[in-house]
């Protein structure tokens, strides 16, 4: 088990702390990769020592649940819209705290870039550098993102929404990160390749309650 400080869990008392799975409309299948999270969840309960649940939730946007839960969570292979109370509802769940980790699941990019676009008209989608720290702890990534699944033979990118320094957005585009998170004979990923992705998750989660005790 590796040695990280357990954080408070945001708006969760202290039981166990869940990811939130966004359940979107407009068409995209928000509900796939079905044994991603609760593999993710339980990968980080035992390397970790953060007490965690056994299932995510799925939430909508304007859920007033949405708040009680630091970690947010998107996927899908299609169209992502929301409407304009949905991006606010967003929005402010986000700039009060929240942090989104969207995962393109191979034809989720243009659609939730607009959708970003609409909810923070006023801040953009970066790349995050190798050496930014959600790269770096627990695990060393030092090249950045890994690659887990080919799709368009593209270079794995992750980019970032900031506000006043907190990333509050991480999108991890052309690696599908849930399906390597999934059961090892739904995919029949290498163990190597698998392993990653679960090291690279279980980064993205401490990293993000690591913003929520700071």
């Amino acid at each position: 088990m590796l040695a990280v400080c357990t954080p408070p869990l945001h708006g969760q008392g202290t039981g166990p702390v869940t990811i939130a799975r966004l359940q979107y409309d407009g068409g995209g299948d928000w509900y796939a990769n079905p044994s991603s999270l609760p593999n993710l969840l339980a990968e980080v309960r035992e390397r970790t020592g953060i007490p965690t649940a056994d299932r995510e939730v799925a939430v909508r946007p304007t859920d007033p649940a949405l708040r009680d839960f630091p970690f947010l969570y998107m996927t899908g292979h299609g169209n992502v819209r929301f409407t304009d109370e949905e991006r606010l509802a967003l929005r402010r769940y986000l700039l009060g705290g929240g942090f989104l980790h969207a995962d393109d699941n191979y034809g989720l990019d243009e659609s939730f870039r607009r959708e970003m676009g609409r909810v923070f008209p006023d801040r953009e989608l970066v790349e995050l550098p190798p050496g930014h720290p959600v790269f770096h702890a627990p695990y060393d990534f030092t090249e950045g993102l890994p690659k887990i699944h080919e799709h368009d033979g593209a270079p794995p990118q992750a980019f970032g929404i900031f506000h006043q320094g907190r990333l509050v957005v991480i999108y991890t585009y052309e690696t599908d990160l849930g399906d390597g998170w999934e059961d090892p004979d739904v995919h029949e990923d290498p163990p190597e390749v698998r392993e990653d992705a679960l090291r690279m998750g279980v980064n993205i989660f401490v990293f993000a309650m690591s913003q929520v005790a700071s």
